[in-house]
């Protein structure tokens, strides 16, 4: 009977901390919930202010008419005197960013609460509306923090995105511009180069492949980031038995977005022709092995420091499986020949 009576009371105490929890979820969601809302209109009211003191600035101007040195001092005027009145925050640099912030954004109705005053002023710094357009979309889409929209900015990401097929138009500007990056095919999640200037690593210091995947899963983070969205992290090294001879993949990710295996091969040389068969190889064992019926066909990819197009040409032509070549380098790629890469092929 004593053993019955202390099941029971177990079981209500069970009951009770499940009860307890449940309460402590709700109460905690009703929290959380309630302080996005204040920072969202924290947030919008203090846009609708900077965009306000940027209108009433262009229009003091006479829209623009003023000579430029005699704006200068007026500007230098105006943050002394609202200095003292309002304290800190009303810099001459700040006062031309919510200046610019007018200019750029002339319609309020097309600002975004879901970006800080912080965000725009990093995209204040794009001169081309199509790509500023672009880093604006996807900061939202993938809710990239200040400093991940400014590295994504720095490492030319737009641009890097346009040259990733090698047969770029005007079209794909105009998409990236208006959607962001939209994924729909597995052409679409690559990029050329690569960019791992987060690794730290000096040129011309020989590396192995191994010390280089050890280094990028060590940056783990700042890798997820740069292969773009939707990817998940498998593992490094999985093995694939066929016969009596192992292989092994260096590293392995799924994509949430396109729902499939993302196999990555690891190059400290130039792409050779044999490196795709080996890819294909491991491609057609996921395909045959490890997906399953909701998994759509693996995708591989070679990273790369070098590569031919016309090798690429021969090499990956004819293959049935999704299996691409890209570069990848460790320092910040040259943004102004990007750009005249871009134009050759938009012209």
């Amino acid at each position: 009977m004593e053993s019955v009576v202390k099941f029971q009371r177990g079981g209500l105490l069970m009951q009770s901390l499940i009860t307890n929890k449940k309460i402590i979820e709700d109460i905690k969601e009703v929290i959380v919930s309630s302080r996005q809302k204040v920072a969202y209109e924290v947030n919008n009211t203090m846009l609708l202010a900077y965009w306000n003191v940027g209108k009433i600035i262009v229009e003091n101007e006479q829209n623009g008419n003023i000579k430029a040195e005699y704006g200068k001092q007026v500007m230098k005027e105006l943050s002394k005197e609202l200095r003292k009145i309002l304290g800190s925050g009303f810099s001459v640099s700040n006062l031309q960013y919510m200046r610019r912030f007018y200019l750029t954004y002339k319609k309020q109705q097309t600002l975004s609460v879901k970006l800080s005053w912080s965000h725009y002023c990093e995209l204040l710094s794009i001169e081309n509306e199509d790509e500023r357009n672009f880093y604006e979309k996807e900061c939202i889409n993938s809710k990239w923090s200040v400093r991940e929209l400014k590295r994504q900015i720095d490492t030319s990401l737009f641009e890097r995105l346009l040259l990733s097929e090698g047969k770029n138009n005007k079209e794909k500007v105009y998409a990236l511009s208006k959607e962001g990056q939209t994924l729909t095919t597995p052409e679409d999640i690559l990029k050329e180069p690569y960019v791992f200037e987060f690794l730290d690593i000096k040129e011309p210091k020989p590396i192995l492949e191994k010390y280089l995947e050890k280094k990028l899963i060590k940056h783990m983070e700042e890798f997820l980031l740069e292969l773009g969205k939707g990817f998940m992290f498998v593992g490094t090294q999985q093995r694939i038995t066929l016969g009596n001879t192992h292989y092994y993949v260096d590293m392995v990710f799924y994509n949430k977005i396109l729902k499939c295996y993302v196999l990555i091969d690891l190059k400290i040389g130039k792409m050779k022709p044999e490196y795709a068969g080996q890819m294909n190889m491991y491609l057609n064992y996921y395909d045959s092995e490890i997906n399953d019926e909701y998994d759509n066909k693996p995708i591989g990819i070679i990273l790369c420091k070098g590569k031919k197009e016309i090798d690429m040409e021969y090499a990956l032509g004819g293959l049935s499986n999704n299996i691409f070549a890209s570069t990848y380098t460790y320092y910040i790629p040259n943004k102004e020949q990007l750009i005249s890469e871009v134009e050759k092929v938009l012209t």
